[in-house]
């Protein structure tokens, strides 16, 4: 089995937090967003991961940095890792192509700004799997048309009238790829574009065109990470299934606490330091971070910090800040000084 990885884009709307470091690579809960999502995707497949292909963007931004926490990535789950550019925005179709020498044999396609929960059994009839959600409000997404059998005969974009209630999350899997691959190539030759970009949709209609069958595989939580404040309850709901779960450290031995109190679920990294401070619930701090005389609450801060008489809620901070300050819902990117 392989994963297919597409994560070129530069999260702009996750911004200020993306500017210096990729969307993926951004700690939720204590590990990059990338990183969460293709641990997850490797325990619902059940079975042993070959190779993850990312495809990355400017190499000038997607750096020889990333490269190595992504091998690292890899080899921790004993796959090869392959690094691909997209040199141009060019859509997701475009992103997958990217990838073409590793599209053969069966494969997930997983876009890198989203989280799931999830334990199912990939449908062993099925030609291909569109990955779903079901949702209150399907007029907001791209949805899938099911038959009477259950298999997705359609991909319906932000409905006007009730198609289905199970919105498509951009998890794919594929018994082989290279048919997805053929079917993509036609797109980029016939230069069939939506919103000038080639779309993974256009390549899976053709499949669908020709006969194959779609079954759908849904998951129990589907979690985004596109902007601050999506990003922020992205946190929330999985420390509370870490938690739950019980199978990962939320709290690192080496944290010093001084006249303290740590309100679980929080994520504390190594050798953060919290004095004459509440922490929590639901807050992620990253290694390294010293905050004192400060209560901070359902908020995300990253590595290298130092927070001083501050009361927060909602807020997200990136690395290497120094602040000190009476705000509370704010959005501070790497390297900023408010004192």
């Amino acid at each position: 089995m392989k994963i297919i990885v597409p994560m070129a884009g530069r999260g702009s709307r996750l911004r200020p937090h993306s500017l210096t470091v990729p969307k993926p690579l951004i700690p939720v809960a204590g590990q990059p967003i990338v990183h969460r999502l293709v641990k997850d995707i490797a325990k619902v497949l059940k079975q042993p991961i070959e190779e993850i292909a990312f495809v990355l963007g400017d190499p000038a931004f997607f750096g020889d940095d990333v490269v190595s926490k992504l091998e690292a990535l890899a080899k921790s789950l004993g796959a090869k890792a392959s690094i691909y550019r997209q040199d141009q925005p060019l859509g997701t179709g475009h992103a997958i192509m990217s990838a073409e020498p590793s599209l053969s044999g069966p494969a997930v396609i997983a876009y890198a700004d989203t989280l799931i929960r999830a334990q199912f059994d990939l449908d062993p009839t099925a030609d291909a799997v569109i990955w779903t959600k079901q949702v209150k409000n399907p007029e907001a997404y791209g949805v899938v048309k099911l038959n009477e059998n259950k298999e997705i005969i359609e991909l319906v974009e932000k409905p006007e009238t009730f198609v289905s209630d199970q919105a498509v999350i951009g998890i794919y899997y594929f018994k082989d790829v290279a048919v997805l691959k053929d079917k993509l190539q036609e797109v980029l030759d016939e230069n069939v574009m939506n919103g000038g970009e080639y779309q993974i949709n256009d390549g899976i209609k053709r499949m669908m065109a020709d006969g194959k069958i779609f079954k759908t595989g849904t998951v129990d939580e589907w979690m985004d990470c596109g902007n601050k404040a999506v990003t922020l309850d992205t946190n929330t709901r999985m420390l509370g299934f870490l938690k739950a779960d019980g199978e990962e450290q939320l709290i690192h031995d080496s944290v010093i606490l001084e006249n303290s109190k740590i309100i679980e679920p929080c994520f504390i990294g190594e050798n953060v330091v919290l004095k004459n401070s509440i922490i929590g619930p639901n807050v992620s701090i990253g290694e390294n971070t010293l905050i004192h005389d400060s209560v901070v609450k359902n908020s995300l801060i990253q590595t290298q910090t130092h927070i001083k008489s501050a009361t927060l809620d909602q807020a997200m901070i990136g690395n290497h800040v120094k602040y000190n300050g009476k705000f509370t819902e704010i959005s501070i990117g790497d390297y900023t000084q408010m004192e």
